[in-house]
């Protein structure tokens, strides 16, 4: 969720501070990107999208602007560069948040993410075949798309393209071509800061569908109009849309679903879907349009495991109103097929991001308190295919019509996924 997520506040700090180049600790980590599980090789590449009819909302003087990165199955027989996981000025910001002492408490330069890579290849063609469905994917509250490629390159493995977006200005940071980095506006409080974001978020959403309209057109709408890679446009099946997130992107996947009919199913990750929370009981609560109305779409929404400021255990699901009442309410208005699962067995928020991948790569240079706080307990492998298997098997139902039965009930294959309804 929102609350309670020191990367999320961390981002948000860092994107304002200076972006010099991090001092190189002696024996920096080297990460490993997880193996992909679907059948496809996997194709990414970026675009730099502008709307022209857009001022920007941080910005009013500037017409909005984004970077999204389209990552695809791939030719099998083609071979490209390996992308890299995070861009020189974004791998600077992410380094400034680990270091902090309330985080992680790493050194800056502990980790050596000029030779990290993705399993993706950079610009190959795509794979040949009939048109993939498209799922766009929102991050977190501040967070950079880049910190997410464990549940965005396994699902274009499966055989979807996936569509990342950074939302400039309120992301901590963004690296435009040329090496141009935005980092995040001073962040605010209160419903009215969190409702312009929420309104940014899905205009966004709304406009980079426009901009894969085009891509199936033959136009090209990258700003500096580079190629694009061979076969994107007729890969692109936009009548088979889905949407997924993580915190405030699970909520921005349910709030683009109520104003464009073009996204037919949607995930909700761990994500609060109110723009004040009505947490501690008692303060504020600004309820979304998505929870007070439902949908008439399929939703899926997945949490995770927590604790409140006395240490006391918390489990985020529709059953719990007292810790999130945005879920309860939703629940109780959403029309359309409907599951909600949790991620059991020591969980956290942060769990949903790629740290459960690179926590545990980095040994004793973190603290042990201090990796639990992050990324909890749970087995980091078996949240890891959890997540990548429920994200699959949702899409592969209400996009493919492929059931994988997986929702029938819990499975042995992960136990811990708890089925609450």
């Amino acid at each position: 969720m929102v609350r309670g997520s020191a990367l999320i506040a961390g981002l948000a700090l860092a994107g304002g501070l200076a972006t010099a180049a991090p001092a190189v600790a002696a024996d920096q980590a080297k990460l490993t990107a997880p193996a992909l599980t679907g059948p496809y090789d996997v194709g990414t590449t970026d675009l730099h999208l502008v709307d022209p009819s857009r001022p920007d909302p941080w910005k009013p003087d500037r017409r909005r602007e984004l970077m999204v990165t389209v990552t695809y199955p791939a030719d099998r027989f083609s071979d490209g560069p390996r992308a890299p996981w995070l861009t020189p000025g974004v791998s600077g910001v992410i380094d400034q948040t680990l270091a902090a002492e309330d985080y992680l408490g790493l050194p800056v330069g502990s980790i050596d993410w000029a030779s990290a890579k993705r399993r993706a290849e950079t610009g190959v063609p795509v794979a040949h075949g009939a048109p993939k469905p498209v799922a766009l994917f929102s991050p977190g509250f501040g967070g950079p798309r880049e910190t997410y490629t464990a549940i965005v390159d396994d699902l274009a493995s499966r055989g979807y393209v996936v569509v990342s977006l950074s939302h400039t200005y309120e992301s901590a940071a963004v690296e435009f071509p040329g090496g141009r980095l935005e980092t995040a506006v001073p962040p605010g409080s209160g419903p009215e800061f969190m409702k312009k974001a929420l309104d940014a978020r899905v205009a966004d959403s709304r406009f980079v569908l426009d901009q894969l309209a085009k891509i199936t057109r033959g136009q090209n709408p990258d700003a500096e109009n580079r190629p694009l890679p061979r076969g994107l446009g007729r890969s692109l099946d936009l009548s088979r849309v889905g949407a997924y997130g993580h915190s405030y992107g699970g909520f921005t996947a349910g709030e683009t679903m109520v104003h464009d009919p073009r996204v037919d199913a949607g995930i909700n990750l761990d994500g609060a879907m109110a723009t004040a929370f009505g947490y501690p009981p008692g303060s504020a609560y600004e309820p979304g349009e998505v929870t007070k109305r439902g949908l008439d779409r399929p939703f899926l929404l997945m949490g995770a495991e927590g604790v409140d400021p006395n240490g006391k255990p918390l489990e985020h699901t529709h059953r719990h109103p007292e810790f999130d009442r945005s879920w309860a309410d939703f629940w109780a208005n959403q029309r359309g097929w409907k599951r909600d699962l949790l991620l059991r067995g020591g969980s956290t928020h942060m769990a949903y991001s790629d740290l459960q991948v690179v926590v545990p790569q980095l040994g004793s240079r973190v603290a042990p308190e201090k990796r639990e706080a992050v990324i909890g307990t749970i087995d980091p492998r078996r949240s890891v295919a959890a997540q990548r298997d429920y994200i699959g098997a949702f899409f592969d139902l209400h996009l493919r019509g492929r059931d994988r039965h997986l929702f029938d009930g819990e499975s042995p294959r992960h136990p811990n996924i708890d089925f609450i309804d």
